[in-house]
């Protein structure tokens, strides 16, 4: 596999190694010793996939405490995914990567504790699968605005469809509970 650093130093693309002929593909999704010799090493607890429409924005999502890092790809169709260090004196505080995700370059991102995560559909649906290291904990969830022009995400997209909780979400410099730098 091919692991490629990204401007925030702790969030990871892999490019998993393709086995492909005329029957189709192989390619493992994760490998623990692979894995953790690039930085991803977590026990993973659960399993979640999405199956979403084109437009739709999801995020930006994190948990605190009790932060989850997620290991994420788009199984079809086409994304954008973002992960914002959103970690109190952090010196990366409010930068993000963004990362298409897509059926054909299979890539797949490391979105570490600490990080608010979000995904665009860009495609005319897409299935979004992600490993999570930690249980979801509804009442630890903390949602910060999509966007939000101190963190400026380039979305793709004119009009995004939101959930009710995304659009009324708090500019980052509102939101309490911040996970802190050094303590994830």
């Amino acid at each position: 596999m091919n692991v490629i650093k990204t401007d925030l130093p702790e969030v990871l693309i892999i490019e998993p190694k393709l086995f492909g002929d005329q029957r189709g593909f192989f390619l493992e999704t994760y490998q623990f010793e692979r894995y953790a010799q690039s930085g991803v090493a977590q026990p993973f607890v659960q399993d979640n996939l999405s199956r979403s429409r084109h437009g739709v924005l999801r995020g930006l999502h994190l948990q605190n405490p009790g932060t989850q890092g997620k290991l994420v790809t788009a199984l079809r169709g086409r994304v954008l995914d973002v992960a914002v260090d959103v970690r109190v004196g952090s010196p990366n505080f409010g930068r993000h990567v963004a990362v298409e995700l897509n059926e054909e370059n299979r890539r797949q991102l490391w979105v570490p504790r600490g990080f608010a995560h979000g995904f665009a559909v860009l495609s005319e649906t897409a299935d979004f699968f992600y490993k999570c290291d930690a249980l979801y904990s509804p009442k630890d969830e903390i949602s910060v605005r999509w966007n939000d022009p101190a963190i400026g995400i380039d979305w793709g997209l004119a009009d995004p469809s939101l959930s009710p909780k995304d659009a009324d979400a708090p500019l980052l410099a509102d939101v309490k509970n911040l996970p802190r730098y050094g303590e994830i």
